[in-house]
């Protein structure tokens, strides 16, 4: 696939994630400079003939067509795909409520958190009442959009939209050098919900590894001025033409048929156990027929953990954190059964269950899921006693091996 252009700018930097995410998700062919020079190469008369603001990042495509916001280019990323519309959304109330977001990301959020959080970085002079004045803001809108997610997964609908990619980008400051382990408690929905974004593939091939802030970082010194490092002359265009070059032979690979196709046919059809569990008591009837027909060779027992349950609060929002997880399984419906409980009380709970999936290893088709990394999963040997029990317990949503009272649960089917 032939690259739409070249995205010009430091390749570590919010503003140029945005587009590279969109790029990965969406299979486009997307130029970078790895070598981009901050303060030299967008400061040269030929860029500046080009880009008289000088900021970055920058586009360069086909026929001298140029774009400078980031936001701009994300976009214009997206409509080059035909899947363009799963990003920037289907219906005209997906579109503005996408459009709400991200600006509210630009023009709400970002400048407090500039003025937050800048003068600490040395980017800009420590002024103590436009700091202050700056930190309020910031927490304030962290606080709103902690509220807005208090029951949802994504921003926009039941998948990764334009809004997530704009505000994820957006925050990876804040928790990189302000929001401390007690400000993330604090707004665990935010923290929750960014943890999901930068978990997924197309986020993480981008951002890397995330480090979150430990010490909120202290106000700097009058700006420095030392940064002028006398450096040989790179030549940037070059190896971006290459880049453009090696991108130009890879062709995408045809997506694949499930590999749980080809696997030998099983003697347990997954569709009648999952019938008679919901015609039937659970126990002993449902656990019986499971036991007499389970094929141990064509399945395998997955117990499933929360991995932040220490930032769950009420029930129902614990309950509803399953019931969207359980949305994006839809691939895997057709190769998975399980149960996904709530346990415990207000403020003090946890997800715990058990599945039965299809092959020997967790397929795909949940790990494609955009929750999948915030779940613990553990292969679970069923002719155990104690993990038997647990499982029959667990599809019962009672009973003593259960580790604390159940709230309520939903059933993946």
């Amino acid at each position: 696939m032939a690259s739409i252009g070249t995205l010009i700018g430091p390749v570590v930097s919010l503003r140029n994630y945005k587009a590279r995410i969109v790029a990965n998700l969406l299979g486009v062919n997307l130029a970078v400079t790895p070598d981009f020079e901050m303060g030299k190469d967008n400061k040269t008369p030929e860029f500046l003939a080009k880009f008289p603001l000088g900021k970055v990042p920058v586009f360069e495509g086909a026929n001298d067509f140029s774009l400078t916001d980031s936001s701009a280019i994300a976009y214009y990323v997206a409509m080059k795909s035909s899947d363009g519309a799963e990003l920037l959304g289907r219906t005209d109330e997906e579109r503005a409520e996408i459009m709400q977001f991200s600006f509210f990301a630009e023009a709400d959020y970002s400048p407090a958190q500039a003025g937050a959080i800048y003068p600490a970085l040395g980017y800009m002079q420590f002024v103590k009442p436009a700091v202050q004045a700056a930190e309020e803001q910031l927490m304030r809108f962290i606080g709103v959009l902690n509220t807005v997610l208090l029951d949802r997964t994504f921003l926009v609908g039941e998948r990764v939209t334009m809004a997530d990619i704009i505000v994820t980008c957006g925050l990876t400051m804040a928790f990189t050098h302000y929001l401390t382990a007690a400000d993330r408690k604090q707004f665990r929905n935010v923290t929750r919900y960014f943890k999901t974004m930068i978990a997924q593939p197309a986020f993480k091939s981008v951002i890397g590894e995330f480090v979150f802030c430990e010490k909120r970082t202290a106000p700097a010194a009058p700006a420095k001025k030392e940064k002028k490092k006398v450096e040989q002359p790179k030549k940037a265009e070059k190896k971006v033409e290459k880049k453009v070059e090696e991108e130009k032979e890879e062709e995408p690979a045809p997506k694949p048929k499930s590999l749980l196709e080809s696997l030998p046919p099983t003697s347990m059809p997954l569709d009648s156990w999952k019938r008679f569990y919901s015609n039937n008591e659970t126990k002993p009837d449902a656990m019986n027929w499971l036991w007499e027909n389970f094929d141990a060779e064509g399945y395998s027992f997955w117990k499933v953990d929360y991995k932040y349950n220490d930032e769950l609060a009420k029930c129902f929002m614990t309950n509803n954190l399953i019931g969207g997880f359980f949305n994006r399984l839809e691939r895997a419906r057709k190769y998975a059964f399980g149960c996904l409980l709530t346990l415990g009380e207000d403020d003090n709970n946890q997800i715990w269950g058990y599945f039965i999936v299809r092959g020997k290893v967790v397929p795909e088709e949940v790990t494609d899921a955009a929750d999948y990394e915030s779940f613990q999963w553990t292969a679970a040997d069923h002719t155990d006693e104690k993990t038997k029990a647990e499982i029959e317990d667990c599809f019962a949503w009672e009973g003593p091996s259960l580790p604390r009272p159940c709230y309520d649960g939903k059933v993946f089917k």
